[in-house]
């Protein structure tokens, strides 16, 4: 497959390698990005595990609470400058507000009836579309439950309340005091926005992102010339590392770095007077994932100076 300067371009972007070295990297994937990614990571010349160069979306995470129950959605909008919009605002709030009585799947939620608008979320947002005059779509949602015990929300660049470009919602499960455990819950938010989690303990991670890891740090090892036992230990050695980078649970606690997540819940069963589980967690931020088509700026400009 022939490499093109724009793939090049783009892996730079993704790993911050060398020009050279992201035609290699191409070039011996055979075009494939993120085969080229792990060729790089593998070389030492990447430490990107995660994509990145993602182009963020416009809109607003909403989040909505209740009792032992809370949902988030993101809804998305053409420009920052709707965002910004009361109306919006309102509007993605009553969305949050709807999913709380839904299963969280976005089906679902379009489903939903509206509070006080006597039609669908899908309705409201199609209304919404021609009065505000920019397209919106919700793009995700979610709700967690925990009965007994709490979920507990964090907004992080909050625009207004319960808005803002990441949203967290984790659920603990305790018969304990639950000021105690939304306090700790929200705790835990703080750091999940910081720290991007990629699951909540070791059993929950993508079995093919395991896989993809220990294949790198496997090549890695491999060109250090050792034996094949000290090797093996070696990727043992940095997959432990790994975990305790992606996972929720063996993170270093940003409000405490000298305790793990987990050890940092077992601390808090006695305040709290009974025994706690995190059970799950939502991290959405805005935009994640989505790319817009990428605009030249020298060629708009070219173009309106030839229409005078």
């Amino acid at each position: 497959m022939a490499v093109t300067a724009q793939m090049v371009k783009e892996l730079r972007d993704k790993t911050g390698a060398g020009m050279m070295d992201c035609k290699t990297a191409l070039q011996e994937a055979d075009g494939d990005m993120d085969a080229a990614v792990d060729w790089l990571r593998a070389k030492g010349l990447a430490k990107a595990a995660k994509k990145a160069g993602r182009v963020a979306a416009e809109g607003l995470i909403g989040i909505a609470e209740a009792d032992g129950k809370a949902a988030i959605v993101e809804v998305n909008s053409e420009t920052d400058f709707v965002a910004r919009n009361d109306q919006f605002q309102a509007l993605v709030l009553k969305v949050a507000e709807a999913a709380l009585s839904t299963d969280g799947s976005v089906t679902a939620v379009k489903a939903a009836d509206m509070a006080g608008a006597g039609k669908s979320v899908e309705g409201a947002l199609t209304d919404a579309v021609a009065t505000i005059g920019e397209n919106m779509v919700l793009r995700r949602s979610a709700v967690l439950e925990a009965n007994p015990g709490v979920v507990a929300t964090y907004v992080h660049a909050a625009s207004a309340p319960g808005l803002g470009k990441i949203g967290v919602l984790v659920a603990l499960q305790s018969n304990g005091d639950k000021e105690k455990l939304a306090a700790l819950g929200r705790q835990i938010a703080m750091h999940i926005a910081a720290a991007s989690p990629l699951s909540v303990d070791v059993d929950g991670l993508d079995a093919d992102v395991v896989a993809r890891e220990r294949a790198v740090f496997a090549e890695q090892a491999r060109e250090s010339g050792k034996p094949a036992n000290i090797i093996e230990k070696m990727v043992d050695g940095r997959m432990r590392k790994f975990y305790e980078e992606s996972v929720l649970l063996k993170q270093a606690f940003v409000i405490d770095p000298d305790k793990s997540v987990e050890q940092a819940i077992a601390d808090a069963e006695k305040d709290a007077g009974a025994a706690i589980a995190l059970t799950n967690f939502v991290c959405f931020r805005l935009g994640e994932g989505v790319e817009r088509e990428e605009e030249d700026f020298a060629a708009e400009v070219a173009a309106a100076a030839g229409n005078r």
